[in-house]
């Protein structure tokens, strides 16, 4: 009987995601109505500006700034408009504008399709973002050869499915923490499977991760509870209670952001355990289950010390402001960890440091029962 070979079935799957991830390219989400009908999107070019009216605070600005655009794309490319820039003295939402300037640009037009307000919402960012993107996959797929393509198509499979699933499901109402937990098993099975293919490695790695993310979300239901710690913490959540969507369980949406974030490290610890076991077994085929998951749990110690760290160095990054802030004020440092955006970055980092340390040993153990054949303990015990 014909056995297709390894790497038909790497290309047959990578074919397979690839179907998939145009599919949801196209899905529509549910939210495409929203969408002002009277703006129009595009792009211009800043060609002089009017800081008369800027006040200058110190490092805060306020007032308005007048822009003259230059339409690049779209309906009225060519046209000439002047805008309003308003300054509201905060500095994370504030942009100031200099000639030569790209903007996007929304342009509101009425029924007769004339433009009767110019808004230069930001700073033009799209293009430099999808040249890094175009680096970063060519880098990958100069240094990874097929193995980097199916971790490139993993990446936009992630990002797709992030976009186009579990967000609007999230809007929808749909539990989050049942939703993340599927879409995460979903990733954990597509990224392993592209990666090490559909053989025992990739099964173990999968069943390892998953138990991982497991453990990691039932921490995070119990101590996001006892942590007194709401979903109002997250950037722009009273934003969207506002926007009609009052309904949502934000502490839910926390719970489940705590093991989420954390599910990639997870895969990454999984996967080097489960590849270092099938290089064990493969060297030594005879090996017992028992020596076999000792040699995947030394393997996880060597690693997740430096994995713990990454998670405490990734979430640190994003709160490190905050603890400078309360440092220049003198405050005691019992005060800021009983502080309720310092705590909920605890809670991030040790419940996912501790789904860290629980795919090691669930995934030594996978891969004993998966990758060997069973052998009496004693015979075990006496070599």
């Amino acid at each position: 009987m014909y056995a297709p070979s390894k790497t038909f079935r790497d290309w047959l799957l990578v074919l397979i995601f690839i179907v998939i991830s145009v599919g949801l390219y196209y899905l529509p989400t549910g939210f495409e109505s929203n969408k002002d009908k009277d703006a129009v999107h595009c792009t211009g070019r800043v060609t002089a500006v009017d800081d008369a009216n800027v006040m200058s605070l110190g490092m805060i600005r306020a007032g308005e700034q007048a822009v003259t655009l230059e339409i690049l794309d779209g309906p009225f490319k060519g046209e000439t408009y002047t805008a309003n820039n308003q300054l509201l003295g905060q500095l994370d939402r504030d942009k100031l504008f200099k000639a030569g300037d790209t903007a996007y640009v929304v342009l509101t037009v009425d029924s007769a399709g004339k433009v009767i307000y110019v808004n230069p919402q930001a700073h033009y960012r799209l293009g430099l973002e999808l040249f890094l993107l175009a680096l970063f996959a060519a880098l990958l797929l100069i240094f990874g050869g097929l193995t980097g393509f199916k971790a490139l198509l993993s990446f936009v499979f992630t990002g797709l499915l992030l976009w186009k699933v579990l967000v609007p499901m999230l809007l929808k109402g749909v539990d989050p923490v049942w939703l993340t937990l599927c879409v995460v098993a979903l990733l954990c099975a597509v990224i392993i499977f592209l990666v090490a293919g559909i053989n025992r490695t990739g099964m173990t790695a999968f069943l390892g991760a998953f138990l991982g993310v497991v453990a990691s979300c039932a921490m995070g239901i119990y101590f996001t509870g006892h942590f007194h710690v709401h979903g109002a913490v997250m950037p722009f959540a009273e934003t969207l209670l506002y926007a009609g969507y009052g309904h949502l369980n934000l502490t839910r949406v926390f719970m489940a952001g705590v093991f989420l974030s954390s599910c990639g490290a997870v895969m990454d610890l999984a996967m080097d355990v489960a590849s270092a076991m099938a290089e064990v077994v493969d060297k030594k085929p005879g090996i017992s289950r028992v020596e076999a998951v000792w040699s995947g749990i030394r393997v996880g110690r060597a690693v997740v010390g430096t994995m713990t760290t990454t998670l405490l160095l990734a979430y640190s990054g994003g709160f490190v402001t905050l603890l400078m802030a309360f440092m220049a004020q003198g405050i005691p440092l019992d005060t800021t960890f009983n502080f309720i955006y310092v705590a909920a970055e605890v809670l991030k980092t040790l419940v996912g440091s501790f789904g860290l340390v629980t795919v090691a040993p669930f995934t030594a153990l996978v891969g004993g029962l998966l990758m060997t054949t069973a052998k009496p303990v004693a015979s075990t015990l006496r070599h």
